[in-house]
C-alpha cells in the first residue's frame, strides 16, 4: 500500500546510485509536492512525466529568474547570475552557430576522433591490468579529452580547467570561496587563450569573431565564458552519465554480454540507458513568472519549480513496466534526461555519440568486464549536483 509523502520533505534525496530514491514511490500520487531545499527554500518538486515535460515546455517556467536576486534557491550559485542562462545568451550574442558547429559529433574528423581515442585508452587499460578505475581512467579522460579538442585547447589545459568542478557542481546553502577563486581563475586562462594564435577550435573560432564589427558588442570575458561553462558543463555530465551507464550495465551483466554479442544494437541502446540514468542528483530549476496551476495545485508567481528527470523517467505512465531495462523499449529516446523545450540541452547528439563510442570500445576489448568490488562498497559523492561514483573499481 502507497504512503503519502508528508507534508514538507527534504531534497534532494539520496545520493546513491545504484537505484531510485525510495521517495519516488511515494511522490506518484502527489506528483507536485512542497520540498525544502538545500538552501532552505521552499519549492515545488514535480515528479510525473506528463507534469515534468509541461513545465519544462511551458516558458512562464523560467530558467532565467531563477538566478535573480533574492528568489528562492534549490542551493546557492556557483557561477556568476548572468551565466545561469547560458545558451540563451549565446544565442543573443550570435554565437550559437559557432557553439553548434563545433559539438556536432558528424563535423569534420571528430567522430573519428572520438573513436580512435577511446581505442587508445582501453589500450591503456590493458596495459595497466586490473583491477583499474574505469571513472578516473576512462570516463574522465575520455570526457575531458573530447571537449578539449572541441575547444582547441590541449590535454592538460583542459585537465587544469576540470579541477574546478569538484567545487564548481557542488550544491550547498551558501557558495563555496572556492567557486569564486576558482571561476576567476579560469576565465582569465581562457581569456588568455582566445590571445593565442595558436589557439584552434572553438576558442579559436570565437577569437576570429573580435575582428568583425558585427560581433563587436561581444567581451574577452563573454567569449571566455562560452569555453569555460561548455567544458564544465559538458565534461561533468558526459563524465557522469558514462559513469552511470557503465555502473547499470555492470548490475545488469546479461545486458552487457547482449551489446558485447550484438554491438551493433549498442546506438538504439544509448536511450534506454539514459532513460534509467540516475546521474542527474538535482532538480532542473525554473521560477514561475505568473500565477499557474499545475497538476491541480496554485503555483503562484515568484515560487521555484523543481523538474525531477528521474522520476519522470520511471513514470509507469509513460514508460510501461519502467523499471524493466528493455534495450529495445520503442519510446525510450522520449527520456526527459536531457530536458525538453526551449531549454533542451544543445549537444544531444553528441552526448549520445560520446556514449556509444565509450561502450564500443570496450565491448569490443573488455566483454568480461565487471566490478572489482562488491557493488555495496561503491562510495557515493555526496553535497553534488550529479550522481558520482567515485571510483568504479573494475576487472576483466
Amino acid at each position: 500500500m502507497t504512503t503519502a509523502p508528508p507534508d514538507m520533505i527534504d531534497f534532494p534525496f539520496s545520493a546513491n546510485g545504484l537505484h531510485l530514491p525510495e521517495q519516488i514511490a511515494l511522490l506518484r500520487s502527489t506528483p507536485v509536492c512542497k520540498v525544502r531545499t538545500i538552501a532552505g527554500d521552499e519549492a515545488w518538486l514535480v515528479s510525473s512525466y506528463a507534469l515534468c515535460k509541461e513545465v519544462l515546455e511551458d516558458e512562464r517556467y523560467s530558467l532565467a529568474a531563477t538566478s535573480a536576486p533574492g528568489v528562492p534557491r534549490q542551493y546557492a550559485l556557483t557561477i556568476p547570475p548572468h551565466v545561469v542562462n547560458n545558451m540563451s545568451n549565446m544565442t543573443g550574442a550570435g554565437l550559437r552557430k559557432a557553439v553548434m558547429k563545433a559539438i556536432n559529433p558528424k563535423s569534420p574528423h571528430l567522430r573519428t576522433w572520438m573513436r580512435e581515442h577511446a581505442a587508445v585508452l582501453v589500450d591503456d587499460l590493458l596495459d595497466y591490468g586490473p583491477p583499474v578505475d574505469l571513472r578516473d581512467r576512462f570516463a574522465r579522460l575520455y570526457a575531458e579529452n573530447l571537449h578539449a579538442r572541441i575547444l582547441g585547447i590541449s590535454q592538460a589545459d583542459a585537465a587544469m580547467l576540470s579541477s574546478s568542478l569538484d567545487i564548481a557542481f557542488m550544491n550547498s546553502a551558501t557558495c563555496p570561496i572556492g567557486a569564486r577563486l576558482n571561476w576567476e581563475r579560469d576565465i582569465a586562462y581562457v581569456t588568455g587563450l582566445l590571445d593565442d594564435p595558436e589557439t584552434t577550435g572553438l576558442l579559436g573560432a570565437l577569437a576570429e569573431l573580435r575582428g568583425d564589427p558585427a560581433y563587436s558588442h561581444l567581451t574577452d570575458e563573454m567569449l571566455a565564458t562560452v569555453g569555460v561553462t561548455l567544458l564544465g558543463a559538458g565534461v561533468v555530465s558526459t563524465m557522469g552519465a558514462l559513469s552511470m551507464v557503465i555502473v547499470t550495465l555492470l548490475q545488469n551483466p546479461e545486458l552487457w554480454q547482449e551489446l558485447c554479442r550484438r554491438p551493433e544494437k549498442i546506438p538504439a541502446a544509448v536511450d534506454e540507458l539514459l532513460r534509467v540514468n540516475l546521474s542527474i542528483a538535482d532538480g532542473l530549476p525554473r521560477l514561475a513568472t505568473a500565477d499557474m496551476r499545475l497538476g491541480g495545485v496554485d503555483i503562484k508567481e515568484g515560487e521555484l519549480v523543481l523538474v525531477l528527470v528521474e522520476a519522470a523517467n520511471s513514470d509507469p505512465a509513460m514508460f510501461p513496466d519502467p523499471h524493466t531495462i528493455d534495450l529495445g523499449r520503442p519510446n525510450a529516446s522520449a527520456h526527459l534526461s536531457f530536458g525538453r523545450g526551449g531549454h533542451y540541452c544543445p549537444a544531444v547528439p553528441l552526448g549520445k555519440e560520446f556514449i556509444a563510442v565509450a561502450l564500443d570500445a570496450l565491448a569490443a576489448r573488455m566483454p568480461g568486464l565487471r566490478l572489482a568490488v562488491p557493488v555495496d562498497q561503491l562510495v557515493w559523492r555526496t553535497g553534488y549536483m550529479k550522481r558520482l561514483p567515485e571510483r568504479l573499481p573494475v576487472a576483466w
